[in-house]
């Protein structure tokens, strides 16, 4: 396997005095795809946040390339190379399509996403490139909210609640772009309510609960009753997606 990309060792989160996530530890292979799951509240959001710099930690708890950044500004992590897909998008809804695009390649890093790789990707895009962003619909404003962490050409991209909210017919078109995503030679974190798909297109999976890692395996490997019980707490008759 090939050496991670990023290490998480005994992460501590907090809000104020509210502790989110405890000694949390989990690592990124250069090459790999894990995917986190969980119920809501479950601390994946703030996992997301603390990686990307949005929550800062104990710098030594996260380790980028070997490299602490746990207590850099979510500016310094960008220009280190790790790009977020937030949750809801947060698309600038007063620029076009491409505008916020061009936004994400603002740290000018090299690498192979461009405007027209871009566009390449997601056709829709270019044909609606001089609309406003938040006038697309959900999906494309994701596909949008896609390309614009692309556009930052990072070693390690970062997908909040993937297909939340979405229709899935464009659940279907965003998952069958990621491989072309990865084979760029990127890394991804994927978080994903549907575990069916985190399982399908990951390599590896983590399941929060209450802020603590309750089951991390092989996607391969790990059986659906292990998942069960490890999202409920409990050994459990309710059906996974």
């Amino acid at each position: 396997m090939a050496d991670p990309v990023l290490q998480i060792r005994s992460l501590d989160a907090f809000y104020g005095d509210f502790q989110a996530l405890f000694s949390l530890d989990l690592e990124v292979a250069s090459d790999g795809v894990i995917a986190i799951i969980g119920a809501n509240g479950a601390g994946k959001s703030t996992l997301m946040r603390s990686i990307s710099g949005m929550l800062q930690n104990r710098p030594d708890s996260i380790l980028y390339q070997g490299e602490p950044i746990g207590g850099l500004r979510a500016d310094q992590v960008a220009g280190k190379g790790i790009a977020l897909v937030p949750e809801g998008r947060q698309l600038f809804p007063s620029l076009s399509v491409e505008e916020n695009l061009i936004i994400g390649g603002r740290m000018r890093r090299p690498g192979p996403w461009s405007l027209a790789a871009i566009y390449d990707l997601f056709p829709i895009l270019q044909e609606r490139r001089h609309q406003a962003s938040t006038s697309l619909s959900g999906g494309q404003q994701q596909m949008v909210a896609i390309g614009r962490a692309l556009m930052a050409n990072p070693s390690l991209l970062m997908f909040d609640e993937i297909s939340l909210g979405l229709a899935p017919v464009i659940i279907r078109q965003i998952y069958e772009v990621l491989p072309k995503i990865i084979a760029t030679g990127m890394s991804a974190i994927i978080v994903e309510q549907d575990i069916s798909k985190a399982l399908e297109v990951s390599s590896h999976v983590y399941c929060l609960q209450e802020g603590r890692v309750s089951l991390s395996g092989q996607s391969d490997t790990i059986t659906r009753e292990q998942i069960s019980e490890a999202y409920f707490g409990a050994r459990s008759d309710h059906g996974l997606a």
